[in-house]
């Protein structure tokens, strides 16, 4: 029997704060956009069959009742009680928050009360510069203040984020001072307040930045194939910061191999596990195929819901143990290595990573 430890979230957002109808409920358990197709459910995924499974014994209903009865019973304790009821059942005992993403979300502060755990906080490059765009009138001022600004981050965070800067064609060596300023200029010529930066001389620059900060720089991967890294991750390797890929489903056998190349490329297993939910297990034993296993780190993803944090958790350690399990059951590894590896994966490699103690 594998026993996972208490688990290092080493990439999630917070939580919403505010009471959810059944149709905003439901959006947050879609990968899209937009709306589910006409006459079928957001329930009717991975997510929505293992947030059934998972979440109403924790409020004090019987697995998989239906999503009404459910979000009845979460409306009848309220936000805050349901939220902490589920964060403390996630097994989690440190959050590492994202504070980038929009909406009225819990901060570190607020989910590590919640859920009786610690919290710290991961900055976004790309709000962080936006910030400094909004209050820079000048090319000198904005390069300036957006230098001041990440320093200033990396002084309290224990990492750097970045969702835009990973893309097909990214140039791996930092962009030449006159580069910079020609596409500052024109940011801050064209842009209006709280517009998204999307120039992808400013977002290289911005990485740049970061990897000179020493802090871990997690970097997007989302559907872009992580192998349009390899240069990047190159170009950065023996610099003293360590890159963490995020999300890399459906490339996570890519995403694993760089972590098998590169000594400081990590990735994070993500909500992967529980967007395929009762095929958790069979994703993560591929990436464990490829990577080593001290680069692979435990997060949720998660957004919005406490119940993410929840199926997160759960899928996860019920992957691993059924995965490890099965290796020890065959003899291929011993109960003591498997029970090793599960540490270091749920928690170990994220308390090394980000200096967490």
């Amino acid at each position: 029997m594998i026993e996972t430890p208490t688990l290092v979230d080493q990439y999630c957002h917070g939580v919403l704060r505010t009471e959810l109808g059944l149709g905003a409920f439901e959006a947050h358990l879609g990968r899209t956009t937009g709306p589910p197709a006409p006459g079928t459910t957001f329930f009717d995924t991975q997510t929505g069959f293992a947030v059934r499974r998972w979440c109403p014994p924790l409020l004090g209903l019987e697995p998989h009742c239906p999503p009404a009865r459910y979000l009845a019973r979460r409306r009848e304790l309220g936000v805050l009680e349901s939220g902490r009821r589920l964060l403390r059942a996630s097994g989690t005992s440190t959050y590492l928050v994202d504070t980038g993403m929009p909406g009225d979300l819990t901060g570190p502060d607020e989910i590590a009360a919640a859920g009786a755990a610690r919290a710290h906080e991961i900055v976004r490059l790309e709000l962080l510069a936006e910030q400094v765009a909004d209050t820079s009138g000048t090319v000198d001022g904005l390069l300036a203040n957006l230098a001041e600004a990440v320093h200033g981050a990396a002084a309290t965070a224990v990492a750097f984020s970045s969702v835009a800067g990973v893309r097909p064609g990214l140039v791996p060596e930092p962009p030449g001072p006159g580069e910079v300023r020609g596409a500052a200029g024109r940011w801050l010529a064209g842009r209006r307040v709280g517009e998204p930066l999307t120039d992808p001389v400013l977002l290289r620059h911005l990485l740049w930045i970061a990897v000179a900060s020493g802090r871990p720089l997690q970097l997007r991967v989302g559907v872009e194939d992580p192998m349009v890294l390899g240069d990047f991750a190159a170009a950065t390797a023996g610099l003293g910061t360590d890159l963490v890929l995020l999300h890399g489903y459906p490339y996570h056998r890519q995403a694993a191999h760089l972590t098998s190349v590169f000594p400081h490329v990590y990735a994070d297993l993500g909500p992967v596990l529980a967007q395929t939910g009762a095929r958790a297990a069979a994703v993560l034993a591929e990436t464990l195929e490829l990577a080593p296993f001290g680069k692979l780190l435990y997060s949720s993803g998660a957004h919005g819901l406490p119940e993410l944090h929840v199926v997160a958790a759960a899928t996860f350690r019920n992957a691993l143990g059924r995965v490890l399990g099965d290796w020890v059951g065959e003899g291929a590894w011993s109960l003591a290595d498997a029970q090793r590896v599960a540490t270091m994966i749920a928690s170990g490699t994220a308390r090394r990573v980000y200096g967490l103690g």
